[in-house]
């Protein structure tokens, strides 16, 4: 089936990025099926005219540059290391909101001197043979030493680099940190200053795929609505409550004396069937940010809520998402 799917979307192979996007994509309700663990090739059913195909970071970058994939997600670092400055990739979301790490420049501990990036321009200069830095990240190590002109040499390895110092082949290491953890257990640290790269996951396209055929453009804009709707939905929740009064205006008018039960445009007040004799009830639907519930709960209580329902929200979408419109108009 997916040879027959001229749209089609990598994602990474392996680590901590390819559970972060098949758990983002199955949230978003663009669950990835996948009949064999050790096949490449997968089918997204809620869009199943696009195929999916898994692949390393790097190479996920230069296909979608060389234009063989049409979307791809990856971490920034690794777009920004390969991606180069042609502008044959786009990129369509730059914060999924998983993957987040840094490239970062690490020295020994037992370096007491050097403590910032000052420090180890000095200790570079005095040594009689260039710094050895270990990095998989050669371009973009390369233009941050040369910045800060620190003389150096560059060693481009694969592999686990924390060892390098200890072993002997560099004297430091550029590489990705996340908790830092790795880098204390082989007795390295950071320098507050050495952040090369800031990364995040990231969601890419190629442009002339875009501009060219409209079967891609139009995959953009599904992907981005349910990617924008479930991003703006995570952060909210449904609240429903009952409250008494004599019509639907004095209900609103008592919530809009709060301030957290206002809703994206305001409340949905709905009659509630009672039986003959009971006061008019009616049903108040608001959709509250997660953060300000326990706030949202009390008020309605304030104001006379009662019986209060609490329900996800998988999607909140806008009349376009404004990722598209952004898109379109750097297509334009």
């Amino acid at each position: 089936m997916f040879s027959q799917q001229n749209v089609r979307l990598s994602l990474p192979s392996k680590g901590r990025l390819e559970t972060g996007v098949l758990e983002f994509l199955s949230e978003s309700g663009l669950k990835i099926f996948k009949p064999n663990p050790r096949q490449y090739q997968a089918e997204l059913p809620a869009l199943p005219e696009l195929g999916v195909i898994f692949q390393r970071q790097g190479d996920i970058v230069v296909s979608v540059k060389q234009g063989s994939i049409d979307f791809g997600i990856t971490g920034l670092d690794m777009l920004e290391e390969k991606g180069g400055s042609n502008g044959d990739i786009l990129i369509l979301h730059d914060s999924l909101g998983f993957g987040s790490c840094a490239l970062k420049l690490a020295v020994p501990e037992s370096w007491k001197d050097v403590t910032d990036i000052a420090t180890l321009k000095t200790y570079a200069a005095s040594l009689s043979i260039p710094l050895r830095v270990a990095t998989k990240f050669p371009v973009l190590t390369e233009r941050f030493l040369n910045q800060h002109n620190i003389v150096h040499s560059l060693i481009v390895a694969e592999g686990t680099l924390e060892s390098a110092p200890t072993i002997g082949y560099a004297d430091m290491i550029s590489d990705l940190v996340s908790s830092g953890q790795t880098l204390i257990d082989n007795r390295l640290r950071p320098l507050p200053d050495g952040v090369i790269q800031k990364s995040q996951a990231v969601l890419i396209a190629n442009r002339n795929a875009l501009q060219s055929r409209p079967e891609v453009l139009e995959m953009a804009r599904r992907l981005l609505e349910y990617i924008e709707a479930h991003m703006r939905a995570k952060d909210n929740v449904l609240v429903i409550a009952n409250m008494r009064g004599e019509n639907a205006d004095v209900i609103i008018q008592k919530i809009f004396t709060q301030t957290s039960v206002g809703g994206l445009q305001g409340p949905t007040i709905s009659p509630i069937g009672v039986r003959a004799g009971t006061p008019n009830w009616f049903s108040a639907t608001v959709v509250v940010r997660r953060d300000h519930l326990p706030q949202a709960i009390s008020e309605l209580r304030l104001i006379g809520g009662s019986g209060i329902i609490v329900s996800p929200i998988t999607y909140i979408f806008e009349e376009e998402p404004p990722r598209y419109k952004a898109m379109l108009n750097a297509l334009a």
